[in-house]
């Protein structure tokens, strides 16, 4: 490597323009760069959602859910298939292996869905297959003016619509709580009866009513010209005209109204509003489609006559913006504290300047490169490069520390300087490849894993190897100009710690054994800590759910649902609050279905608010709402919660048997501690009252379809009213009230208007309201609600009940959920870490061309560990995924000063014994490394005190971890590593000793 700074100095005009191009590059780089909020991710998972309104739980399974299931049971790269049918909606979420092309495998879905026969009033089934680019950008409420008309806020509505689909970069634009404007015909059993007329006569009387059609082309009066027919219904009172029998009109024998439901309720602060998602395309810009978004919601809000209200309730660009102006602030912080740093070291103003000239170069060069390998600037990258600033200074400090010690005892001169650079050339190029060698491995994982985490390696990686081309080069030419005729006080090697490293090799079992015991001690005091989910506290926003049984009448469950919004609109902590319900078209599309007895809302507190305080008040209302789940959390943006739940899925064939042995388990997990609630699908259940048809009294579809008039509400076809087409509903002519209700509902036999008790059975059922099948094959679900903190050890105490249970013959046990997908993402991070390290010490074996010396390096990572885990006690942050990952960042972060110092010792052992070479070596080096060391803790301190993004892998316990592991590898590396170098070599070292004794006593 030394050959590069030779070449530096002999072009030193080039390296002049160099230095300039790679400044102006990054500039350009960072206002090119598109920012969003996550790197582009595919979630290796299709869902298939179909909406049936009326459809009962069963019925949508039998008759949606397992023909869907049927066509994709051969779908290429399936890993797995979970479907749920509840009332009005089925939904399938089918899982695939990290190798497979998503793109192709949601056409495949799509192919087969489209073949399947589904029944009426079952929408076509959306396939929606997830990617972090389909995240929405905006979330806008609109309001109207009360007395706006139905055209006018239809008029208004597309309007809004083709604007906001207009804006550059934008892609989904959905909308939601349309209102959906019917006409109404009630029918009059008495009337009909008076009149003679069957029910049934009412449906066909839109039938050819209207029509625009074109007959074809005549000559006419000499001219060609065609003809047309048209037949269009304009208003009500025509409807109501329409005959339904000779002399009799519809207005006869029935009620017509107009009435205005909506498709879903979006209420903010109490008042119904329509609810915009615009998503952004791939490519596109986060914050400038943000931006444009804002724009347009405060034109349209002052140009369109009718709109009451129209703001931006959610941008997930503004959260761009905020993560990138923290993290930008953090680096600058960093760098601030590393400066300083070098500075009392250096005692030295002049080469404080040249050793942090390697920052903003570095990061224009990182910021270049980044552009080139198409990464987009966000909060995982921002967060490499708060996390590499502190190392970004490393390789300078010990180019610069080492001019700087020969200075103190030679005269100045280019050689000199170039000597003193390739004397430390081989450690620092090694030390960077090891760092970024670390995070290669991440290459190798698969799936989204791999997409949130390369982006931070390459960003990580191309900032050290850019600080390592500054070192060698810039930095040295930089010596030659700064530090020219200045005076240089002369650093003396501290003897105290001379002679304390000597007492240690003396008596190496002393600091090993002393090692040892602190390791083992931190290893079980690990163990024995809590993982928790990824928290998420410091979110300003709240997820709240209340879900009452799947019988509670719609209309009970929306006036619940108002009552809690008004609590929640009238604390002083809360900015506003959204509440939704029901199930659309446009929510369909995200794979969003749900029961209509759930009512969700998020809400936004105000900035100085407690979460836990309104989470616990929110709780507390429970007993206000009996029957119901009254649930409350932190919300994030990108999963809408933070799940931190475990389930048990139990399968089998046998249906009793399912119900008997989710029993058992819920019997089991209900005692644990820290398990809050415990419930299955099966709990829940819905009467279900089927007429068991004889056949040979009547025709099954027949009755069927009667009843189906009879009891639903109807399509008849559409009229237009105020120029908007407006669909016309025949409703329900009756409404049982009871069994005996039912039984006497009038349905026609083959001889004629008969009870339906004369040709069917009445029988009453308990079923499911929701039903799960895993793999085509019905299960149930336990899940248990679990506390935050304590997930790992509740999801392991829940492990071992549920193992402990015998199964029935047929039946199986299948624990899952968050604890499970922790542990998974623990086991992929050590996998990569065991991969890691051995690359780290291949690099080293090539380095130093020898087993046993890269070895005795591999030592410092039990003593990172023994600081990592010291460092998560006193803060009293539990480990999570991001602490793990700050483990993974040790490995090549602390053994960066092993190799410095063994590097020295190499030199040394070429004219000294390898003690004298230790001690020397360690005097020398231990200045640099502890100056790296304190320079690297120092930048990542604003991560610890800081607030990280909603999202993000860079958090406090990343730095906590980083912080500790690397204090404690610094200090104990400069005395457990000689100690172990030694060891390894003690017979050479023996003999060497004992021939300078001898030739002492000569």
């Amino acid at each position: 490597m030394q050959g590069i700074t030779k070449w530096a100095f002999n072009n030193k005009a080039g390296m002049k323009i160099i230095v300039l191009m790679a400044l102006v590059m990054g500039v350009i780089s960072y206002w090119k760069l598109p920012m969003e909020f996550l790197p582009e991710a595919d979630n290796p998972m299709v869902t298939v959602a179909a909406i049936g309104p009326g459809y009962d739980a069963k019925s949508m399974e039998k008759q949606v859910t397992e023909k869907l299931e049927q066509s994709l049971q051969f779908i290429k790269g399936k890993s797995s298939m979970v479907s749920s049918s509840g009332n009005g909606y089925a939904k399938i979420d089918m899982g695939f292996d990290s190798k497979t092309d998503m793109k192709e495998a949601k056409a495949e879905v799509e192919r087969a869905v489209n073949a399947v026969q589904l029944p009426e009033r079952v929408s076509a089934p959306f396939v929606v297959q997830f990617n972090t680019s389909m995240i929405p950008i905006s979330w806008v409420t609109v309001g109207f003016e009360e007395n706006l008309s139905e055209a006018d806020q239809e008029r208004l509505e597309k309007e809004i619509l083709s604007q906001f689909k207009a804006i550059e970069g934008a892609g989904e634009v959905t909308l939601g709580g349309r209102s959906m404007p019917s006409v109404s015909v009630i029918p009059n059993n008495a009337k009909l009866a008076e009149k003679g007329i069957p029910f049934q006569a009412l449906m066909g009387v839109l039938q050819g009513r209207g029509t625009a059609s074109s007959v074809g082309e005549k000559v006419i009066d000499g001219a060609t010209g065609n003809v047309n027919v048209q037949a269009s219904i304009n208003d009500m009172e025509t409807l109501g005209k329409l005959p339904v029998a000779p002399g009799v009109k519809l207005s006869d024998v029935a009620e017509i109204k107009f009435v205005n439901d909506q498709e879903t309720i979006s209420s903010v602060d109490g008042k119904n509003v329509l609810m915009l998602t615009v998503s952004k395309k791939a490519n596109a810009n986060a914050v400038a489609v943000g931006d444009e978004v804002a724009a347009t919601v405060e034109r349209l809000a002052k140009e369109l006559k009718g709109i009451e209200e129209a703001k931006v309730l959610i941008s997930t660009a503004d959260q761009v913006v905020h993560s990138v102006n923290s993290m930008l602030r953090e680096v600058l912080l960093g760098a601030l504290f590393a400066t300083i740093v070098i500075l009392l070291f250096m005692r030295n103003f002049r080469a404080t300047i040249v050793t942090i000239v390697s920052i903003p170069l570095s990061l224009a060069i990182t910021l270049y490169l980044l552009d080139l390998s198409g990464v987009t600037l966000n909060v995982i990258t921002l967060g490499g490069v708060a996390v590499a600033v502190g190392r970004l200074v490393d390789d300078s400090i010990v180019v610069i520390e080492n001019i700087y010690r020969r200075l103190q005892k030679e005269s100045f001169s280019l050689q000199l300087i170039m000597d003193a650079t390739k004397e430390v050339a081989t450690a620092i190029t090694s030390s960077t490849l090891v760092t970024v060698a670390v995070f290669l491995p991440m290459g190798l994982l698969r799936g989204s894993l791999q997409d949130f985490l390369l982006p931070f390696a390459l960003t990580v990686s191309y900032s050290l190897l850019a600080s390592l081309l500054v070192a060698l080069t810039v930095v040295p030419l930089l010596s030659a100009v700064f530090l020219r005729n200045t005076k240089m006080k002369e650093h003396e090697a501290s003897q105290w710690f001379t002679k304390f490293l000597t007492w240690n090799l003396k008596y190496k079992w002393v600091p090993l054994l002393v090692s040892v015991l602190l390791f083992v001690g931190s290893v079980g005091a690990y163990f024995s800590m809590p993982k928790g989910a990824i928290d998420s506290s410091n979110a300003s926003n709240l997820n709240i759910t209340l879900e009452y049984p799947s019988d509670t009448p719609h209309g009970d469950v929306v006036a619940s649902g108002r009552k809690l919004e008004k609590f929640l609109n009238d604390r002083n902590d809360v900015d506003w609050v959204m509440m939704m319900n029901g199930n659309s078209s446009d929510n369909a599309k995200y794979g969003d279905v749900s029961s209509a007895s759930v009512v969700t809302y998020m809400l936004q507190m105000q900035d100085d608010a407690d979460a836990d305080k309104l989470i616990a008040a929110i709780k507390a209302e429970r007993p206000n709402y009996k029957g119901a789940d009254l649930n409350a959390g932190a919300a994030n943006i990108l999963t809408g919660g933070s799940s931190t739940q475990v389930v048990v899925d139990i399968t089998g064939d046998d249906p009793a048997q399912l119900a008997k042995s989710a029993e058992q388990v819920i019997a089991a997990i209900k005692p644990i501690k820290d398990v809050i609630k415990v419930k299955s699908n099966e709990e829940e259940k819905k009467s279900v009252y089927t007429f068991e048809i004889d056949p040979a009294k009547a025709k099954g579809q027949n009755i069927a379809m009667q009843l189906q008039g009879l009891l639903n509400a109807v399509p008849l076809g559409s009229v237009t009213i105020d120029g908007r087409e407006t669909t016309v509903v025949l409703q329900p002519s009756v409404d049982p009230k009871s069994e005996a209700d039912l039984n006497g509902l009038m349905v026609m036999g083959d001889q004629g208007p008969v009870p339906v008790s004369s040709v069917a059975k009445l029988v009453k059922s308990e079923e499911s309201s929701v039903f799960y099948h895993k793999d085509g094959k019905l299960y149930v679900r336990v899940t248990a609600d679990v506390e935050p903190s304590q997930l790992s050890i509740v999801g392991a105490e829940i492990s071992k009940k549920v193992t402990e249970l015998k199964a029935p013959d047929g039946v199986k046990y299948l624990v899952g959920g968050a604890s499970k997908q922790q542990s998974s993402d623990f086991a992929d991070l050590g996998i990569t870490m065991l991969i890691s390290i051995g690359i780290v010490y291949l690099i080293m074996v090539i380095t130093f061309k020898t087993i046993r010396a890269p070895l005795a390096i591999l030592f410092s990572l039990p003593l990172a560990a023994i600081g990592a885990i010291v460092g998560l006690l006193l803060s009293g942050v539990t480990p999570d995924f991001t602490a793990m990952f700050g483990g993974l960042m040790l490995i090549g972060i602390v053994v960066t000063n092993a190799i410095v110092l063994l590097d020295r010792v190499k030199q040394n052992e070429e004219h000294m014994s390898i003690r004298d070479a230790l001690i020397e070596a360690s005097a020398t080096r231990m200045r640099p490394i502890i100056m790296t060391a304190v320079a690297t803790i120092s930048a990542m301190l604003p991560l610890v005190f800081g607030t990280s993004a909603s999202g993000s892998i860079v958090s406090q316990s990343l730095a906590i971890v980083v912080i500790g592991g690397l204090s404690v590898a610094t200090l104990l590396t400069l005395v457990i590593i000689p100690c172990i170098y030694e060891l390894f070599f003690f017979r050479k070292s023996k003999r060497q000793r004992i021939e300078a004794a001898l030739e002492q006593a000569a």
